[in-house]
């Protein structure tokens, strides 16, 4: 091949994300340099903090810049190394974008283990795996007995939340948005409760959900779910604040309840699992063993090519995909 497909950020969105915000472009392909290795992507990974990267504003990142391809997790494999490391055919994750190929230096990459499926490293064995180890693990610290509360408990985080969170001995109580969504989380994740948000009950099915209060919250919605879930926190209750999903296309976040904090005395933390990188060989390698021994559940939605990108990851936002959303590129 001589060129391959690529997506940048064509412009800054103003409110709701659009397509046009995206262009489609063909590019050459690029020769490896020292310690570099050229890589064909199979699976281009969307993730819900890519809308935070487009916009131009102060966060724990710089903003996607405009006209370069659009920052994303890839699994793939080597065509051509110049890392002494890597060799053609080796199966790596690493953050080529949303591209069919790229060039990376060596040492930011990964290889993969065969253990799981490709795919799976994008995943529960990826990033989203990880976030849900750490913000579980290293947060809110769960302890047996206790009740834990998973906003998008269907989607690629909360799925691992829940399923760790019982593994660890805790009640799970996920939320999500519709009966499908719930009886999945239920049914095959082994969540004990789901509440559908959309079936207009909120308060009442969440407390009828946690009896016992809630000691544990993992934050990925914001808005009036968690303001809602905060209202049945017990004293010493700890939040993993991971996401605001409701509000990334500029919808109202506030809360009511911020005075169960005091009254509480509850303590919440934001993260960033790149922050958190020496915790990942741990993490990996405990996510990685309960998916290959069968123990943690995944699903995944995909969409195929590359020009399917955009629309997949307008959908994202919107709740439309079922678990993980990949694009195959190959």
């Amino acid at each position: 091949m001589s060129e391959y497909k690529r997506i940048v950020l064509a412009s800054r969105p103003e409110g709701q994300l659009r397509a046009d915000n995206f262009r489609l472009e063909t590019v050459p392909v690029p020769a490896p340099g020292d310690n570099e290795v050229l890589v064909r992507n199979h699976f281009l990974s969307l993730d819900p903090y890519m809308r935070m990267r487009m916009e131009d504003a102060k966060s724990y990142a710089d903003p996607q810049p405009l006209d370069e391809t659009m920052i994303g997790g890839t699994v793939g494999e080597v065509v051509e190394s110049k890392h002494p490391d890597y060799q053609p055919g080796d199966k790596v994750n690493g953050m080529l974008g949303w591209a069919e190929m790229g060039v990376a230096n060596g040492n930011a990459m990964r290889k993969v283990s065969d253990r799981i499926p490709l795919s799976a490293h994008l995943g529960p064995a990826g990033m989203p795996g990880m976030t849900a180890w750490y913000g579980l693990n290293r947060i809110i610290t769960p302890k047996a007995g206790e009740t834990v509360v998973v906003s998008a408990a269907s989607g690629a985080v909360g799925s691992v939340v829940g399923q760790l969170a019982k593994l660890a001995g805790c009640r799970a109580v996920g939320i999500a948005g519709g009966p499908e969504k719930c009886a999945y989380v239920k049914d095959e994740l082994g969540f004990d409760d789901c509440i559908d948000y959309k079936a207009g009950n909120l308060e009442a099915d969440i407390a009828a959900a946690t009896p016992d209060g809630i000691d544990g919250i993992f934050e990925n919605v914001g808005g009036e779910i968690f303001d809602t879930c905060l209202a049945r926190m017990n004293p010493f209750g700890r939040i993993a604040l991971c996401g605001l999903i409701s509000g990334y296309d500029g919808q109202d976040l506030s809360l009511k309840n911020v005075r169960v904090f005091l009254t509480m005395r509850l303590s919440m933390r934001g993260f960033i699992i790149a922050e958190h990188m020496e915790e990942w060989p741990q993490g990996l390698k405990e996510l990685t063993g309960l998916i290959a021994e069968g123990k943690l559940k995944y699903r995944e939605t995909i969409a195929e090519g590359l020009d399917s990108a955009p629309e997949a990851f307008m959908g994202l936002l919107k709740g439309r995909n079922f678990g993980k959303q990949l694009v195959r590129l190959v």
